[in-house]
C-alpha cells in the first residue's frame, strides 16, 4: 500500500512539473515512469498477502467479511480488502489466584458456592484452538476479542453452574473428576456453537475454606492414627502367638524327655562326659554320683 502511494504521489507530480518550475518539467518524464512504476509494484504487491504457519487469514472488503479462508503461505487477494489473520493453534487461558499465571492481572480464580452453601476457589486452565473454517463467522459475530468474550465468560459461567451440584469436599475428592467430566461436556457444546473447539479443561486446583480444610486434615490425622494403632495391636498379637508356640515347643520337649529318659541312658552319658574330661589337657579332680547302687566315682586329672 505504501509503494502505491508513493506511486500515485509521483506520477502526479510528474503530470503536473511544469506548474511547479522548469527543472520539475525536464525531470516530467522522469517522474511519470519512476511513478508509474512504483505504481505498479505497489498494486501487484498488494494483491499478494502471506499467512503464517498455524493461522487462517479472514478477508474484509468494505465492512463486508468474506467467506474465502485464506491458508497459510502466499495467497493472491482484491488489493482493497484488509486480512485479519487469527491464530488456529492449541491455545491456553488460565484463571488462578496467583497473581502472576493467568491472563488478567491479580487474583483471577473462579470462586463458586457448593451445595452445601460454601465458597470454593477453583484454578482452571482452558486448552482450545479456533476452528478454521469458522474464522470469518468469528469475526463477524464476535470480533477478534473472542478469547475475553467467549473462553473467559463461558468457562465461569459454567463452572459455577455445575458447581451447585457437588459439596465442597467431594469437589476436593471423590468427585472431583466427575465435576471436571460435567463442565468439560456444557463448555465443548458452547465452544462449539461459537466457532471454538475446547481441547481440554484442566482443574488446577481447588481451594475449601480454612475451616473446612481444617476439618478435613484432623479426620485425615485421625484415620493414620488408627491405622497406627491397628498395626500396632497386629504387631503384638503376632508376638504373643510367636510366644505361645515358643512355650509349646518347651513343654513338648520337656515332656517327651522325661517320658524317653532312662537310668541306662544316663549312665551312657556320664561315660561319655568322663572320656572327654579324661582327655582334656585341662582335667581336674571331680567326684561324681555313680547312679543308683553305684559308689562316687574319682577321677584324676593329669594337671
Amino acid at each position: 500500500m505504501a509503494l502505491t502511494i508513493v506511486g500515485f504521489v509521483l506520477l502526479v507530480l510528474g503530470l503536473n512539473a511544469a506548474r511547479f518550475s522548469e527543472r520539475m518539467e525536464r525531470l516530467r518524464g522522469g517522474l511519470v515512469l519512476l511513478g508509474i512504476a512504483f505504481l505498479l509494484l505497489g498494486i501487484s504487491l498488494s494483491t499478494v498477502v502471506q499467512v503464517g504457519v498455524g493461522q487462517v487469514g479472514v478477508q474484509t472488503l468494505f465492512g463486508q467479511v468474506q467467506k474465502r479462508v485464506l491458508q497459510p503461505g502466499l495467497n493472491v487477494v482484491n488489493p482493497l480488502v484488509d486480512v485479519t489473520r487469527f491464530d488456529t493453534r492449541t491455545q491456553n487461558y488460565t484463571m488462578s489466584a496467583q497473581h502472576s499465571e493467568g491472563q488478567q492481572a491479580g487474583d483471577d480464580a473462579i470462586r463458586v458456592l457448593s451445595a452445601d452453601g460454601l465458597e470454593v476457589v477453583i484454578d482452571l486452565t482452558v486448552l482450545y484452538h479456533v476452528v478454521p473454517s469458522e474464522a470469518p463467522r468469528i469475526l463477524s459475530t464476535i470480533g477478534e476479542d473472542y478469547q475475553e468474550k467467549i473462553v473467559r465468560a463461558i468457562s465461569r459461567t459454567r463452572i459455577r453452574d455445575n458447581a451447585v451440584y457437588y459439596d465442597a469436599v467431594s469437589l476436593y475428592s471423590t468427585r472431583r473428576e466427575e465435576f471436571q467430566t460435567r463442565i468439560l461436556a456444557a463448555i465443548e457444546k458452547d465452544f462449539r456453537s461459537s466457532g471454538l473447539k475446547l481441547d481440554q479443561l484442566l482443574i488446577r486446583n481447588i481451594q475449601l475454606p480454612p475451616s473446612v480444610k481444617a476439618s478435613i486434615e484432623s479426620k485425615i490425622s485421625a484415620e493414620q492414627d488408627a491405622q497406627k494403632m491397628q498395626f500396632v495391636l497386629q504387631k503384638e498379637k503376632q508376638e504373643a502367638e510367636r510366644k505361645r508356640v515358643e512355650a509349646q515347643g518347651i513343654a513338648d520337649y520337656q515332656r517327651i524327655v522325661n517320658t524317653e529318659l532312662s537310668d541306662k541312658l544316663l549312665q551312657y552319658e556320664t561315660i561319655k562326659a568322663n572320656q572327654a574330661i579324661a582327655t582334656s589337657p585341662n582335667a581336674k579332680v571331680i567326684i561324681m554320683g555313680g547312679g543308683r547302687g553305684n559308689g562316687p566315682q574319682l577321677l584324676l586329672g593329669d594337671k
